[in-house]
């Protein structure tokens, strides 16, 4: 489809990326990785056609379109939301002297297909007529990422396309992704994506392009492996060119061992022409550790009754919420949903319409904003906003400041540069420098590794992993959630739903229970808030089942056999279905009432009792989960055994 060979491209005196090779097939699925500055967007315009290379060729094969989704769209219009999903046919690729024509043609399918795309991607049907000036940043990449994906193009090229997307759309484009029929390569700091869906990595670094099979994690791997053979052969090298450069110093002078010198000179010169690369100096990377605030009480913040509403849409009402010190809780849910909200509610950023809002003994939050201008003032200075927060620590120091500021890749005179001209990395990395400045024991952040790189959020996973104080955080990185999150906290139309582990412990329960919808919504169970007793499901009305003709008495004989011989088995089936559900709703009572107590702040009076009742917590989770399981085995033999 596409064949890039000895591609180069210079800016002055200075090679971005020279020799450049590799070709894209139909069904590839490529990550494009390297650090900042090593010239991957640039890579992309090349492809596009939207910049030249200076050495090279590009040869696309005839007819191949290509799509791009951009970090950046163009503003929103006028047009509709389901106008741009069913935007302009995907563009032939830009190749020179040959590019064909796309004739104009009626697709039937394009509305329906265009329909069905956006709803995987969040967009509910009223939205469809909405004016996308409507719409936020983020959901307008959404909608020129479904235009994309309705076009089908045979090359899609994504710089960053996760970055606004919420847990359950993100599963279902990664899932889109996996069976799309084109080929994909992508720019993405999102580890697990690239992990479902990378079939290689193209990486770019010391101005070469380096290719590598299967996904990240294979990457990682196979590169260490690399750098470990390239710095044994370096260094054997090394030392020949030393021992060799001995022999010439001691001897070189002496008309006896002269030709022998001369000879070694030759030796060096020889391997000095095939040198093995020395092994590359450390990037520049994040390296930093929270230091650790003062200890705060049992209870850390806590929301009582809480209402809050933007305009006329309700978001919470009678909101009750606890966090305990050490907690690192996540919260997940559709965009919408009020996660971004209930965080700035925690943070004390937003004033309630009703209710209280209460921290705990000793207790100061730090708000991570998803807005990175919502905590930085862009008049200001990186260092002038650095040293802001001597109001919260009387001995923070210029030199201090500057120390830190450096940690974070602030070096020099970077101190000096506005915070409106940072790039979004850079405002992220500020953003963490002030709460190292100023550690709080209440960590509250909104998608804290967006602009992060792989390495920078690997150091905020190993901060965050050595932080004492307590971390609530909303985030799409799977991996960064994996690694940090012990609890979850599930957000839906306002309602609370927590999960007593970690992210997957909470999928776990979480399809558990879509199963079990789904069982109901088949004419099974009913919901536990539903329950109803005599669930076996009913036999099909005689009006839905065709006529015979007349039976003779050996056929009835038969019959009669045949469902006597079923009786006990039915008999036994349903009684054990019915005792299960009996036993599924008392243990889903149960966890409600332990939980509604492990949030009430009463509890925490009584020593040993919080122990206790998490203790029970445990047991009736494990006994839901085994007694549930079993219910969904007999509940679909009866089903087939009443069947037959």
């Amino acid at each position: 489809m596409l064949t890039l060979a000895g591609i180069a491209k210079r800016f002055g005196t200075r090679t971005l990326f020279a020799e450049v090779a590799f070709t894209i097939l139909r069904g590839d699925r490529f990550g494009l990785v390297g650090a900042n500055g090593t010239g991957k967007t640039t890579l992309f315009r090349i492809i596009l056609g939207e910049d030249s290379a200076d050495e090279g060729t590009l040869t696309w094969q005839r007819g191949s379109t290509v799509g791009h989704l951009a970090q950046e769209n163009a503003p929103a219009g006028d047009e509709t939301i389901l106008q741009i999903a069913m935007g302009p046919v995907a563009t032939p690729a830009k190749i020179p002297k040959q590019q064909p024509g796309v004739e104009p043609h009626e697709d039937y399918t394009l509305e329906p297909r265009a329909k069905q795309i956006l709803a995987g991607l969040g967009f509910r049907e009223g939205d469809h007529d909405r004016p996308a000036r409507a719409f936020s940043g983020g959901w307008m990449m959404r909608a020129h990422l479904a235009r994309l994906l309705v076009q089908s193009p045979d090359l899609l090229m994504l710089d960053e396309p996760t970055n606004h997307l919420d847990l359950e759309t993100l599963q279902w484009f990664q899932d889109h992704l996996a069976r799309y029929p084109g080929a994909v390569l992508m720019i993405s700091h999102d580890r697990a994506f690239l992990n479902a869906l990378c079939t290689g990595v193209l990486e770019l670094r010391r101005e070469r392009l380096w290719r590598w099979n299967g996904n990240y994690d294979d990457f990682i791997r196979q590169r260490e492996a690399h750098e470990a053979q390239q710095l044994s052969a370096w260094k054997n090298q090394q030392r020949e060119v030393a021992h060799l450069q001995r022999f010439i110093d001691r001897f070189g002078a002496k008309a006896s061992l002269a030709s022998r010198a001369k000879s070694k000179e030759k030796q060096i010169a020889h391997i000095l022409a095939a040198a093995i690369d020395a092994p590359e100096a450390e990037i520049a990377r994040l390296h930093f550790r929270f230091p650790q605030p003062p200890r705060s009480g049992l209870r850390v913040v806590r929301l009582a009754d809480v209402t809050q509403a933007y305009g006329g849409q309700v978001v919470y009402r009678g909101l009750h919420f606890t966090a305990e010190r050490g907690q690192r809780i996540v919260l997940v849910g559709p965009n919408g949903a009020g996660k971004s909200t209930l965080l700035k509610i925690l943070a004390g950023v937003v004033p309630i319409e009703a209710g209280t809002r209460e921290l705990g003994h000793n207790v100061r939050a730090g708000y991570f904003s998803q807005n990175r201008l919502d905590v930085l003032n862009p008049g200001h200075t990186v260092l002038a906003e650095a040293m802001e927060l001597r109001v919260h620590n009387p001995n923070l120091t210029e030199q201090t400041a500057r120390t830190l500021l450096g940690a974070f890749l602030f070096r020099k005179d970077d101190v000096h540069k506005k915070i409106a001209i940072l790039s979004g990395g850079e405002k992220s990395r500020l953003a963490l420098a002030k709460l190292l400045l100023a550690p709080p024991n209440l960590l509250l952040m909104d998608e804290p590794s967006t602009h992060l790189d792989i390495p920078s959020t690997d150091a905020l996973i190993a901060a965050l992993d050595a932080y004492e104080g307590t971390l609530i955080f909303i985030s799409h990185d799977v991996y960064f959630i994996r690694a940090i999150a012990n609890r979850v906290l599930h957000i839906d139309a306002g309602r609370l739903t927590p999960y007593h582990g970690d992210y997957d412990y909470y999928l776990d329960k979480s399809r558990a229970g879509d199963a079990r919808a789904a069982l109901v919504s088949g004419g099974g169970r009913p919901a536990s808030a539903h329950r109803q007793s005599g669930l076996t499901p009913a036999p099909a009305s005689e009006s839905a089942v065709p006529r015979a003709g007349p039976k003779t008495r050996e056929q009835r004989r038969a019959e009669a056999r045949v469902r006597a011989a079923k009786s006990v088995g039915l008999k036994h089936l349903r009684s054990r279905v019915a005792a299960l559900e009996q036993e599924i709703g008392e243990l889903e009572a149960r966890q409600g009432e332990l939980t509604a107590q492990l949030e009430s702040a009463a509890t925490y009076a009584e020593p040993g009792k919080p122990v206790a009742l998490n203790r029970e917590l445990s047991g009736v989770v494990d006994r839901l989960h085994a007694a549930t399981a079993e219910w969904e085995e007999k509940a679909g033999e009866l089903e087939t055994l009443g069947k037959t």
